[in-house]
């Protein structure tokens, strides 16, 4: 709903106290963070987890706004004014719109305007801003943000933000972190099919196979498994769901270089590993016996939703958004006896995991908000309106009475006149649109029942499944130094387009498989090697030095 991902409790105090103090010995808490005397106007005295922020005087931070067209901002939403009645905060936005957000955040941090706060940024952008001194190594300030703190002792995110640290051991962004991981994309599947050839959901890749084998053998003139998301990228989300799968870090439009081989214990490269090859010998296999259509890998989204709601495809991929706002829509209107639901992601050669990760889009500081002199109140304020379970609960549901109201179990609900995303259809008020909470900006991260407030009750069924299976642990942190990374961003492109080139002819068939071997040469021609000898030293190097 808010967020495309990227992408365990503490079993005692002592070991939740040891992985702090881990978190904060990689280069955080410099002599330089400890000296804030001249820095604490407006902040409290007492402020810690589970308190209430509220300024000592009034302030006012600018903040980057990333404006969503389905809920264009509006200066006199309710979320501004009760969060300055609350906080003694008033934020001032400095909007820009959702298509432009990149290209402007870039400009305006390159030309030393950037507002003090800049959310809404990815892990992989962050790179390009460090060595200039532009943002803040927000690790050395976590003893300002005790609710983060918090969260990264008893959910034990200190693996995951380890995978965020820079070459000098800090990191750069404050991310949303998430108790459990979010595990948004799977195939959508024809149930009523299903129940016509008396075959259960699948719960494997090989299960699928014989699925669509069974579908194909009833109806012949149809590509039972046709998909979307193929464009920019071929097959972007069909590869990406193959490659977690497989244990890989990620495919097609979450292309990831390089995989963490834990046995081996190194990185290899994603598109030369042995699981990359058994990832297209299945699409192949699919592809040869017509059971995947062969325009999957380059069509539109519209033209595989048509195929799906004119029965001539059953299966495609998608998240809850696209089951809910396209695919029912679209056979309501064709075949209103189709039945179509969301499955749970199959299970490969990497077992019954959730790829997912726990960590998401965060916010960078501005170098410039430490010279202020409300630099600490500011990091209590950042602390609460993200990390705290008041702030996040009042980021996404809004003002009890208002926006929402509790049942006699304490749960939350939508108030009566309030609606987000078709809960109360009819209702004359939306959250977003109306009200500004369940903000993309301002809420994301937290605890499950938080995080699926607004999930349908099959939606919540689905990540129930996925909760219940194994994390996928983060691969271990390869900061590089800025050269390194100025090179290997050289060499990122021609290797990245060639396995996407690749890819598509190996699974079409018009590459035998035969040839894998020298698909390997031509990665190494386009230094493959080099790039993964630089990040395994950048990983042998933060290893050695964080022992």
């Amino acid at each position: 709903m808010f967020r495309r991902s990227w992408r365990h409790t503490a079993a005692v105090a002592t070991v939740a106290l040891l992985a702090l103090s881990s978190v904060t010995a990689c280069g955080d808490d410099s002599s330089d963070a400890k000296d804030l005397s001249e820095n604490r106007a407006g902040a409290m005295e007492n402020y810690a987890a589970g308190t209430q922020f509220k300024a000592t005087e009034p302030l006012s931070f600018s903040v980057l706004y990333n404006n969503h067209p389905n809920y264009p901002l509006k200066n006199d939403w309710l979320f501004w004014k009760e969060l300055t009645a609350r906080t003694n905060v008033t934020l001032e936005p400095v909007a820009v719109p959702l298509s432009d957000y990149n290209q402007k955040r870039s400009l305006l941090i390159g030309a030393g305007d950037a507002p003090l706060l800049i959310p809404k940024t990815y892990p992989p952008d962050v790179h390009a801003y460090v060595s200039s001194g532009a943002i803040l190594p927000v690790s050395d300030y976590l003893d300002l943000m005790p609710n983060l703190k918090d969260k990264i002792e008893k959910w034990n995110l200190k693996p995951e933000l380890d995978t965020l640290r820079q070459a000098d051991g800090k990191f750069y962004l404050l991310p949303g972190v998430h108790e459990k991981p979010w595990h948004e994309y799977s195939l959508v599947v024809r149930t009523d099919i299903l129940d016509e050839l008396g075959l259960e959901i699948p719960k494997t890749w090989d299960e699928l196979y014989t699925v669509l084998k069974a579908m194909k053998a009833k109806y012949p003139d149809v590509y039972p498994f046709s998909d979307r998301y193929s464009q920019p990228n071929p097959a972007g989300n069909l590869l990406n769901l193959l490659a977690v799968s497989h244990g890989l870090e990620g495919a097609g439009w979450n292309f990831q270089h390089v995989s963490w081989n834990a046995g081996a214990q190194k990185f290899e490269y994603t598109g030369a590993t042995e699981h990359y090859r058994h990832i297209l010998e299945y699409l192949n296999k699919l592809v040869a016996e017509k059971l995947l259509d062969p325009e999957s890998f380059t069509q539109t989204d519209d033209l595989a939703r048509q195929k799906l709601a004119n029965s001539k495809s059953f299966v495609i991929s998608g998240n809850a958004q696209a089951l809910v706002n396209d695919y029912r829509p679209d056979l309501a209107a064709t075949n209103p006896k189709a039945k179509i639901t969301k499955i749970p992601l199959p299970v490969g050669p990497a077992g019954e995991i959730n790829p997912a990760s726990r960590l998401e889009n965060g916010m960078m500081i501005s170098s410039k908000a430490r010279d202020s002199k409300n630099f600490v109140a500011m990091m209590q304020f950042v602390d609460w309106l993200w990390y705290s379970d008041e702030g996040q609960m009042f980021a996404r549901w809004g003002v009890e009475g208002t926006t929402y109201v509790k049942d006699a179990t304490g749960k939350a609900g939508l108030a009566e006149d309030v609606d987000m995303i078709g809960l109360n259809p009819g209702a004359p008020k939306h959250l977003q649109k109306d009200f500004g909470f369940a903000n993309g900006v301002f809420a994301y991260g937290g605890r499950p029942e938080l995080v699926q407030a607004f999930f349908s009750a099959e939606e919540q069924e689905f990540q129930k499944v996925m909760n219940a299976r194994t994390p996928k642990s983060p691969p271990p942190p390869y900061p590089l130094t800025d050269e390194e990374r100025e090179q290997v961003s050289l060499w990122e492109t021609p290797l990245k387009d060639h396995v996407y080139q690749a890819t598509l002819q190996f699974a079409l068939g018009q590459r035998d498989l035969a040839q894998w071997d020298a698909y390997v040469t031509e990665l190494k021609s386009k230094n493959m090697d080099a790039y993964l000898d630089t990040v395994n030293k950048a990983y042998e190097r933060y290893r050695d030095e964080h022992k």
